[in-house]
């Protein structure tokens, strides 16, 4: 499991240039992951929702453009540079839900927040940063109400006809990539090297299911290279 000292550091270093070089890595197809993301939050209308390692706050702001505007959303990271990003982003956004969005720091491990308060919990790619998995999904399950869903959208691994070519851009091409737009290349051979030994849909569909949650479905995008899992509690 990953180190959250390491972690922490990690984003701090790259947090001003997190947004551009996640764009380019991904060819723009992150934007296409978190509308899929929000669309399935939708279908359940929360009223109170966590967005877990929020980072820059990319997800709180899609989903505070596509819920009620009664909904209330709550933005949550360790990392209090990426933090600031996202408060940035906030100052110069016009959509008056945005402006409603609170931004604030906590560990996924313990969570500063009370039991069975929220609706929906949001996890996007940070899941795989978390030094213990299964606790973080366990305080996720704690803060939801009864009936209550997590989605996790988090890399997975690919169909097997691609994956040849998805670890190739892994290892020889996204860290130098990388490296040049955030002048930071081990970063991103961390990403690489978390990426290749995250679980796959159905192992990670059991880890949520150890945590307490039933009724796990996931959904496989861009050849396997994405899931999103959705589970009640």
């Amino acid at each position: 499991m990953p180190d959250p000292n390491e972690v922490n550091s990690m984003f701090s270093r790259i947090a001003l240039r997190y947004d551009r070089a996640n764009r380019l890595l991904s060819g723009g197809i992150d934007i296409w992951w978190r509308i899929i993301l929000v669309r399935a939050v939708r279908r359940s209308t929360p009223e109170r929702i966590l967005d877990l390692a929020t980072g820059s706050g990319d997800v709180a702001f899609a989903l505070s453009e596509r819920v009620p505007s009664a909904t209330e959303i709550l933005g949550m990271d360790f990392c209090q540079p990426m933090l600031d990003e996202a408060s940035k982003k906030q100052a110069t956004r016009l959509r008056p839900n945005s402006l409603k969005i609170i931004f604030r720091q906590g560990d996924g491990l313990a969570l500063p927040l009370p039991d069975e308060y929220f609706d929906a919990v949001t996890i996007s790619f940070g899941l795989r940063n978390m030094g213990d998995r299964h606790r973080s999904l366990c305080e996720m399950r704690r803060v939801l109400r009864s009936g209550g869903r997590l989605y996790v959208l988090e890399f997975s691994q690919p169909a097997p006809w691609f994956r040849p070519f998805y670890f190739f851009y892994l290892r020889r091409i996204l860290p130098s990539l990388a490296g040049f737009v955030t002048g930071d290349k081990q970063a991103y051979r961390y990403l690489n090297d978390t990426i290749e030994q995250f679980p796959g849909r159905a192992a990670l569909s059991e880890e949520v299911k150890a945590a307490g949650f039933s009724s796990v479905v996931s959904k496989s995008m861009t050849a396997g290279v994405v899931a999103i899992h959705e589970a009640v509690r």
